[in-house]
């Protein structure tokens, strides 16, 4: 599945979110411009589990941030990015704006974190946002459990459009997730099938965790009959 759109509407202009958006792209365009460089410098940036615990120092630290905006290419880049932009808004307009920037870094490192912990003598850099929206999943599913999800859904050749459950949508993901975290740990693959599985178990984790800490408990001026309600 696919997904499209949702069906909350944002109540505020959700400045951060577009500007991780915008900020992811212009890595990727700048990291691309490096053109032989471009590896070794994802390379160094990127969360390499061994060399982290191996040399816990402020540089190997920082690359729990920086790895969060590098990617492995254009699909990467943009399938990260289409569900960033479908769910972060509603959740950066439940936390503000300087919340929902400090919830989205935090449940990114939540992600590199439990993906180290997992992958520990693992020398191949772990790049890629998709830990820290899988922490804005996991909060999207505490905020917004009614909102609908249109996905994209390829049947015999042939696409369809279906308006899923948001629970049911994050639901199906996570066990997704799941399934092959634990086929990576019984089989001893490190990030079975070039994805780190265990990343995007953390970050969500961690997202539905801390949205109870990040998210406003202002009552909404108007319910929606998809959004959580009262607080």
């Amino acid at each position: 599945m696919i997904p499209l759109q949702d069906t909350v509407p944002s109540r505020s202009l959700p400045i951060v979110n577009w500007m991780l958006i915008a900020l992811n792209f212009l890595v990727f365009l700048t990291i691309l411009s490096f053109g032989p460089y471009a590896e070794r410098t994802v390379f160094l940036l990127g969360v390499v589990p061994l060399r982290l615990l191996v040399h816990p120092d402020l540089g190997q630290a920082a690359t729990l941030v920086t790895s969060m905006f590098l990617h492995g290419g254009w699909a990467h880049l943009f399938s990260n990015m289409l569900a960033l932009y479908i769910f972060g808004d509603n959740v950066e307009d439940r936390m503000g704006s300087l919340r929902y920037l400090a919830f989205y870094l935090i449940c990114g490192i939540a992600a590199a974190l439990t993906h180290v912990f997992f992958n520990s003598t693992s020398r191949i850099p772990t790049i890629g946002a998709s830990g820290a929206i899988s922490g804005v999943l996991g909060a999207y599913l505490v905020l917004f459990p009614r909102a609908r999800v249109i996905t994209l859904l390829p049947w015999f050749f042939l696409p369809w459009l279906v308006e899923v459950p948001a629970v049911t949508y994050v639901g199906i993901w996570l066990a997704s997730q799941l399934f092959n975290g634990v086929l990576a740990v019984v089989t001893g693959a490190q990030a079975f099938g070039g994805v780190a599985w265990w990343a995007h178990i953390g970050g969500f984790c961690a997202g539905f965790v801390l949205v109870y800490l990040f998210a406003s408990r202002r009552p909404a001026r108007r319910a929606y009959l998809d959004e959580y309600f009262p607080w």
